[in-house]
């Protein structure tokens, strides 16, 4: 029987015409990285699990896409356990056979014996790898951007894939804030020439951590943010009940719900200081808020620019200032791109003490939102083929090439009709399906007189024209 086909779920594939809106969007986003002074980078779509592991916290680690490894890996693991019970002074030979040596398996001491590479989660680990590896090769502080997929074991839902592209730009080698500004203004660029309207939003993690502090629990911290990053998913009431199972109390959970909710009438910066203002770390945090604001003023931002004291950005490898931008528009009101400073990334490595900051482009979520809005130009297209050549026998169709070839030569997209057909009706369908402006129709008395019927398809108009002349009006 032939098989049926499918895709992986949280995958697709991309047609024609989807591919050009892609590229469109890549292109805008790419010019605008270069103008900026960003340089490209690509990396491997695997990585070592132990690259991978542990940069983005426990429910990060568990979306990670694991490869099998080569060979009989299920007899390794088995021969592994075996040594295992041994140790443990077991009689394997009383044991019924599989079962039971499965069973007793622990999946974390097993996983090298299964897994030792897995895809990508983002692109900042990668980089941060790649940076540590090349350290004597770059030039600090380093500015690169990367447009790659990424792969995430997720639960595919609108908006949420388990393939998807990310567009970052990072530098490294900096503890500027200037650095914040500018690629808070790389954002407002490339949505502004997008045409998506969006909401800027910028918070710092030093704020979450003295936020910690300040309610007695810095040993919560992990559990803290990554329930605050749920706040757009489960609601306030939602997040209380995770910092109940967190462990916090009443009191503390009604200190982080004032702070995550300011009141309308007070200024931003007072209602941080009359929570955590007196914490060491929360007044470092203020100064850099303060700071990032007043470059970014200076940047003049086009879209809306907001303090949101409730972004919190679940990946644990964050440490200072915290993005995230969110269409205005539209049914998609979850994140399009989103970033912030990591201090440390490289250090987990063997290359402390090298600073980093970084955005993010969300390629798949910004598509669908430019889709819903109807935002792509129209002149986008499948095919970018300007004119067809279309002919009636085996001696017109030579001609056909010869002129396909001298257009082609002028860096016009050209396309000669493949088969022998009389029918030129059927020709000028082709064309039109793939909505090819021009044909250029050949017989046997135009090859004569060298003259050739150029026709608009969208007009309708026809004009006689010669070889050159036919370059030059396409």
């Amino acid at each position: 029987m032939a098989q049926k086909p499918s895709l992986p779920q949280g995958t697709r594939d991309f047609g024609p015409l989807v591919v050009q809106r892609r590229k469109y969007i890549l292109n805008t986003i790419e010019r605008i990285f270069k103008k900026y002074g960003f340089m490209p980078l690509e990396t491997p779509s695997m990585e070592q699990l132990s690259t991978l592991t542990g940069k983005y916290g426990d429910e990060g680690d568990q979306l990670l896409f694991k490869i099998l490894n080569s060979g009989d890996y299920f007899k390794k693991l088995i021969e592994h356990q075996e040594k295992s019970l041994a140790h443990e002074n077991v009689d394997v030979t009383f044991l019924p056979a599989l079962d039971s040596k499965i069973s007793s398996l622990d999946s974390k001491k097993s996983l090298p014996f299964i897994s030792e590479k897995g895809l990508r989660y983002d692109l900042t680990v990668p980089f941060a790898r790649y940076v540590v590896m090349n350290r004597n090769d770059i030039t600090l502080p380093f500015k690169r951007y990367q447009m790659q997929p990424v792969w995430r074991a997720d639960k595919p839902q609108k908006g949420r894939y388990r393939e998807f592209w990310q567009c970052d730009a990072d530098v490294v080698g900096s503890n500027s804030l200037v650095n914040e500004a500018e690629l808070l203004k790389i954002y407002d660029e490339v949505f502004s020439e997008l045409n998506v309207p969006v909401s800027i939003k910028i918070n710092n993690r030093k704020l979450l951590s003295a936020l910690a502090t300040a309610v007695n629990a810095s040993d919560k911290f992990s559990a803290i943010t990554v329930a605050i990053d749920k706040l757009d998913k489960i609601g306030m009431d939602g997040v209380k009940v995770e910092l109940e199972k967190a462990g916090l109390i009443a009191s503390q959970i009604e200190t982080i719900s004032t702070f995550l909710n300011p009141p309308m009438d007070k200024n931003m910066i007072e209602h941080i200081e009359s929570i955590i203002g007196k914490n060491e770390e929360g007044v470092l945090g203020i100064e850099e808020l303060k700071k990032v604001i007043t470059f970014t003023n200076t940047l003049k931002l086009k879209n809306e620019f907001v303090i949101d004291l409730t972004l919190a950005r679940g990946l644990s490898y964050y440490t200072g200032a915290i993005v995230e931008v969110q269409a205005n528009a539209g049914s998609l009101k979850s994140s399009i791109g989103g970033g912030g400073r990591y201090d440390n990334l490289t250090g987990i490595f063997g290359l402390p003490g090298i600073s980093g900051v970084g955005i993010s482009f969300g390629l798949d979520r910004i598509y669908d939102v430019m889709e819903e809005l109807k935002l792509f130009p129209e002149n986008l297209k499948a095919n970018d083929t300007k004119i067809l050549f279309c002919y009636f026998d085996e001696e017109t169709q030579q001609r056909a090439l010869e002129l396909c070839a001298l257009v082609r030569e002028n860096n016009i997209p050209a396309e000669v009709y493949p088969d022998i057909c009389k029918k030129i009706g059927k020709q000028l369908e082709y064309a039109n399906k793939l909505q090819i402006p021009y044909a250029c129709i050949i017989g046997s008395n135009e090859m004569q007189q060298e003259k050739y019927n150029l026709k608009n398809l969208t007009s309708g108009e026809q004009t006689e024209v010669n070889a050159q002349q036919l370059t030059q009006l396409i």
